[in-house]
């Protein structure tokens, strides 16, 4: 949230999510940056997909690095959990995939870390517009 908040990008949330829904916590986490996100909360994959544009998915399964793929606007930047990534029936969905090279000793970035190199990169080649 805040990540999204402050580069100014919409943030879109599809359930079920990684982590409990609930007021007091998402209030913990989002450090008073809520109410300056354009946050969406879709209650499941179909429904996200029905309103969503060009998905680029963030996998590690992927072959293509993340600063070699052009960004278009109103791509949706997908990330999935950082314990189990994406089904495969989501795997399958996105229109494109990349992936953040990682040294050959490690396994995975946070997904925050993940989503703000990502977030970065596509801002970057869109001159800062989110």
């Amino acid at each position: 949230m805040r990540l999204c908040a402050c580069l100014g990008a919409p943030l879109h949330i599809v359930e079920p999510c990684g982590f409990p829904w609930d007021d007091k916590r998402l209030k913990r986490v989002a450090m008073d940056y809520a109410a300056q996100v354009r946050l969406q909360r879709h209650r499941a994959w179909e429904e996200f997909r029905a309103s969503a544009g060009r998905l680029v998915l963030f996998s590690t399964r992927a072959e293509t690095p993340y600063t070699a793929f052009a960004y278009r606007p109103g791509d949706i930047l997908l990330f999935g959990r950082e314990s189990a990534g994406v089904p495969e029936h989501v795997h399958e969905a996105a229109h494109a995939r990349v992936t953040i090279p990682l040294h050959p000793a490690t396994r995975s970035l946070n997904v925050a870390l993940a989503a703000a190199m990502g977030l970065g990169e596509a801002l970057r080649q869109q001159s800062g517009e989110p």
